[in-house]
This record gives C-alpha cells, sequence and structure tokens, in this order.
C-alpha cells in the first residue's frame, strides 16, 4: 500500500511495558511515507516508569514522527471537524481504555481522537495490551468487536499460564491491521498466538 499523502493518528494510553514495542511500529508507518499524528494519554506524559521515563517517551514520539504530541481533551477536540486523521490506531491499548471507549466515555486526548475517528465513520484500530482480557473486560471487546468502523490488530494470551485472562495484541502487525481496516477489512486471523 502507499502510505503517501495517509494521515495516521498514532494514540498511546498507559501500558508502559510496550512502548519500547511499538516504537518501530510508528517509525514503519513514517518510512512508508505516512504522516503520523501521535496522541498520547495522561500517564504517558506523567508517569516514569521501570520501562522507562515520561520525558524520554515524549521526546522519542516527536523525533520519530516529526509532530507535537497531541495530549490533551481541547488538543485532540478539532480532529474530528477537520477529518484529519484517515485512519487512529490505539497501540496500546489498555483494558481502561477499552473500557472507557465501549462505554462512551471521553475523558482523555486518546478516546476524544477516538470519538472523533467514530463520528467520521473513519476507521479505529486497537491493539489490546490487558491483563483482564479475558477477564472482567472480555464484555467492552465483544462490545467493541462488532461495532462498526472498529477493527483491531490481531492478538492472543502473553502468558496464559502466569496471567490466563491477559490478552496482548501482536504489535509487529499494526501497520498490517490499518492497511486492512482502510479497506474496511479485519486482518485476519484475529486470535494468534502471542509469543512470549
Amino acid at each position: 500500500m502507499n502510505w503517501n499523502g495517509i494521515t495516521v493518528g498514532y494514540a498511546l494510553s498507559g501500558s508502559h511495558c510496550t512502548f519500547a514495542e511499538v516504537m518501530p511500529e510508528i517509525k514503519r508507518f513514517v518510512d512508508a511515507g505516512a504522516n503520523v499524528v501521535p496522541i498520547v494519554s495522561n500517564t504517558l506524559m506523567t508517569t516514569d516508569t521501570r520501562f522507562g521515563k515520561s520525558e524520554d517517551w515524549q521526546t522519542q514520539l516527536k523525533a520519530i514522527t516529526g509532530n507535537e504530541l497531541i495530549s490533551t481533551i481541547v488538543q485532540a477536540e478539532p480532529l474530528g471537524p477537520s477529518k484529519l486523521l484517515d485512519v487512529l490506531v490505539i497501540a496500546p491499548c489498555t483494558g481502561n481504555t477499552t473500557s472507557r471507549l465501549a462505554n462512551a466515555i471521553t475523558d482523555s486526548a486518546v478516546l476524544m481522537a477516538a470519538k472523533a475517528q467514530m463520528r467520521n465513520g473513519r476507521p479505529l484500530v486497537l491493539a489490546i495490551s490487558t491483563n483482564d482480557g479475558l477477564g472482567l473486560n472480555a464484555a467492552n471487546i465483544a462490545k467493541l468487536l462488532v461495532a462498526k468502523h472498529i477493527y483491531f490488530v490481531p492478538f492472543g494470551q502473553d502468558n496464559p499460564v502466569q496471567k490466563p485472562n491477559s490478552l496482548v495484541a501482536r504489535m509487529d502487525l499494526v501497520l498490517e491491521a490499518c492497511e486492512a481496516a482502510l479497506q474496511g477489512k479485519q486482518l485476519q486471523p484475529l486470535l494468534v498466538e502471542r509469543h512470549q
């Protein structure tokens, strides 16, 4: 697919353990010619963890995309009327973000961007990363699986023995899932083995 002239919204919610895994995927879009607009949750903006410092992640996102971060609801709201994004991917998409999206709660830049994308009938792609995907959050994932214009990056259990409810997307398939979504298709197979 030719990504030249395509604007990709790349949103990150607070699954800090997957940030290092998704940074190369963001670069894949840029290398393919897409304009990538980074959208981040409050936790990325404010929380240092054992997986890295907030400031370092922010710097890396700006360097990869060449764009400023959208980090507030006010900054994300114009995405709807402007119809800026051809496709929006939330990767990683936490259980918290999944549950809020499934229940129409818009309380972050990431969720405002998702609401704007759905308002415009344009593809929204979710790359889940949640410790309770097969627990209480299973109901929210199910609601989103049947929603119009919402697609998933193929996912599977990342550690079925020690964390049997945990589901994580194959982050290396984010670009391919977005390609399929732009054609109105769900990348298959949806359920895959997730290597530890």
